[in-house]
């Protein structure tokens, strides 16, 4: 399995997915970061069967709630406004549907952010929701147990 956070550190809760990052390298688990510029991730995951993307989301749910989506995302996702890092894993995704370069299996965490401007602080609710999709990641690769079709459209609010 091949994981991938994106995100900007300086930009308030985009760096919800950094911090996915930091924490499983701590645990010893091999992670990728990347911007989210769209042909870059595309190329990240070039070649891997199984890719799991973790990225903050925009989708009008509550700060803090951790969502799972297999490539298919929400409309209220693709809608959202570009991302931090320009245009994002939604755009990545159709793209690559275009191009013919999806994974066989992606799954997309998304961890719900509402600062996002320049020298934001993360918002209080992120790190829980952080700490909950290291275990669901580390539990997976642990056990080998990653399965795109489990647990797909996951809504949970900390």
């Amino acid at each position: 399995m091949r994981i991938i956070c994106c995100g900007n550190r300086d930009c308030g809760d985009d760096a919800a997915a950094l911090l996915v990052a930091e924490r499983l390298r701590e645990l010893g688990i091999d992670t990728q970061i990347q911007a989210g510029e769209p042909l870059a991730l595309i190329e990240a995951w070039s070649g891997a069967d199984e890719v799991v993307v973790v990225d903050a989301a925009v989708t009008g749910a509550a700060v803090g709630t951790m969502q799972i989506w297999d490539e298919q995302l929400p409309s209220a996702l693709i809608s959202a406004p570009a991302s931090t890092h320009g245009l994002g894993v939604a755009e990545a995704i159709k793209l690559a549907q275009v191009l013919h370069r999806l994974p066989l299996r992606l799954r997309v965490y998304g961890i719900e952010g509402k600062h996002f401007a320049p020298g934001a602080d993360v918002s209080p609710e992120v790190p829980q929701a952080v700490e909950k999709v290291v275990q669901k990641i580390a539990a997976e690769v642990a056990d080998g147990r990653y399965n795109p079709l489990r647990a797909l459209q996951t809504r949970e609010s900390f």
